[in-house]
């Protein structure tokens, strides 16, 4: 349902602040105007006084889950507790599917309406906003489940090296119809510095859906595909690299054999594992074969930078899970000291070793786990891996002594049958979550209960949201704007100029 458009951000106990920046400037053009920051010549002040204050402060969030291995754990020592309301954004164009990225004292957020905003991360107001193309109906799309449509769904990611952020674009035009476009965007001005397209091979772009969240590896930006909501149409489920400067796209396929299609890559929202080798981890869903020779979907894949596939691992079950959309690919597979721990809507964790994940059935333990289906990224704390299960959120400890699962705790159906179902992150020694109502939920990370229960008034939010936590400030994305809460320690510093 449309809200009215909000006032602009309010810092807690502060004047309203006025939006800066253009708000709607076109994508072709390469003028933008800057947001207000601190002069140039006091920026090395600046940054010594953000580091007197403390690691939380300067601290970034930069890819889904914070950092390469997805893990959702934040590491600068964020005191959140008490948490208190820090300011909330104005009403934003689109709705948000992705989790928000922080940098260089900045906020960062893509909605379905083909737009990206910079916000401060101290007060929420807006440094400047580019709309990178024109978003897809719903009504032009074979099937699928977000409406009215269909723009950036996937998490961006920010290659501070280049101060460059790189969102994945669902646009419509008259002359190409649907095609997805790899847009870099200047981290202070919205200047556009690249736009390429990216659709993948032997796919009708209009059967794709860009659900994960990029990765960088290299100097790629990587990139997955799946299929829209009903796994309408022609795809494959597909990985690509493109150069972060543009160039030559190397793609990797899923059910890529004659007469094969499917198995989507979409996890739930979370973004490819890259690891310490540069190679990229996935799971992908449900693939058309039921019967016939294995397609490689309803995987872990572990590739090489090139793209190459390195090993793979499948349930004994897969045939079975592709006929009945039991699909291993709703949530990532996360790195666990030398495992791998994957679950996905069989109910079924599977513990896998990590150089040897074993091919069909080569899991080294199994658990039932989860009453509803899981989705998204898992948090990963030490030797604890953190789960969103539907209506609940369950902690899971893996462990090297003959290798097996335990339980440890799953959360109670929240108060007034609100859901807590958004992917978890780890901060200021709380487990976090954010359900469908938008409520965010602080759970204690040894027994699941509530410790912080702070509703964000902006009705529902969409699917699978998941917070952030940078620079001090815990960011909850709802439907269409972010709420940013803060600790004893206060706000960030203003942002640091270009």
């Amino acid at each position: 349902m449309a809200r009215p458009k909000a006032a602009p951000a309010r810092a807690a106990g502060s004047p309203v602040e006025r939006p800066e920046g253009a708000a709607n400037s076109s994508v072709r053009s390469r003028h933008s105007h800057h947001g207000a920051g601190l002069p140039v010549g006091i920026a090395t002040v600046v940054a010594g006084l953000v580091a007197a204050l403390g690691g939380h402060f300067g601290s970034d969030w930069t890819v889904y889950g914070g950092n390469a291995l997805g893990t959702g754990a934040e590491n600068a020592a964020t005191a959140l507790y008490p948490l208190r309301p820090a300011w909330e954004s104005a009403a934003l164009a689109g709705q948000i599917f992705g989790q928000p990225l922080s940098y260089a004292g900045r906020v960062f957020v893509a909605t379905e309406q083909d737009e990206v905003y910079a916000l401060a991360a101290r007060t929420g107001r807006l440094l400047w906003s580019r709309r990178v193309g024109t978003p897809v109906p719903a009504s032009a799309l074979p099937c699928g489940d977000i409406s009215p449509d269909v723009g950036i769904t996937g998490t961006p990611v920010i290659d501070p090296a280049r101060r460059e952020l790189f969102v994945l674009a669902d646009e419509r035009s008259p002359s190409t119809g649907v095609s997805h476009h790899l847009v870099g965007l200047d981290i202070y001005t919205g200047r556009v510095e690249l736009d390429q397209r990216a659709d993948p091979p032997r796919s009708t772009p209009a059967a794709l859906l860009q659900r994960p969240g990029l990765a960088l590896d290299h100097g790629d930006v990587v990139v997955a595909f799946g299929g829209n909501y009903g796994d309408c149409g022609n795809y494959h489920g597909s990985v690509a690299a493109v150069p972060e400067g543009g160039g030559d796209i190397r793609y990797y396929l899923v059910d890529s054999g004659p007469g094969e299609r499917q198995g989507a890559i979409w996890m739930g929202g979370a973004a490819p594992v890259v690891d310490g080798e540069g190679n990229i981890w996935f799971a992908a869903g449900n693939g058309s074969s039921s019967g016939g020779p294995y397609d490689y979907s309803d995987s872990v894949t572990e590739l090489s930078p090139s793209l190459q596939r390195e090993q793979f691992f499948a349930p004994t079950s897969w045939a079975q899970d592709n006929r009945t959309d039991a699909d291993l690919g709703s949530t990532a597979p996360a790195l666990v000291d030398g495992y791998v721990f994957q679950v996905g809507k069989g109910h079924v964790a599977y513990l896998l070793e990590r150089r040897h994940l074993g091919g069909i059935g080569g899991q080294v333990a199994t658990m039932h786990l989860c009453h509803q289906d899981p989705h998204g990224g898992v948090a990963v704390a030490g030797d604890v891996v953190y789960v969103a299960c539907g209506n609940a959120v369950t902690a899971v400890r893996v462990s090297r002594s003959a290798p097996h699962m335990s339980l440890l705790w799953t959360t109670p159906p929240a108060p007034s049958g609100a859901a807590v179902n958004g992917p978890p992150v780890v901060a200021g020694g709380l487990v976090w979550s954010v359900d469908a109502y938008g409520t965010l939920w602080g759970l204690r990370p040894s027994t699941g209960a509530h410790a912080v229960s702070e509703k964000t008034n902006a009705g529902e939010a969409d699917h699978f949201p998941s917070p952030a936590v940078a620079d001090g400030l815990l960011l909850v994305p709802t439907t269409d704007r972010v709420f940013a809460y803060q600790g004893p320690a206060g706000l960030p510093p203003a942002p640091l100029p270009s």
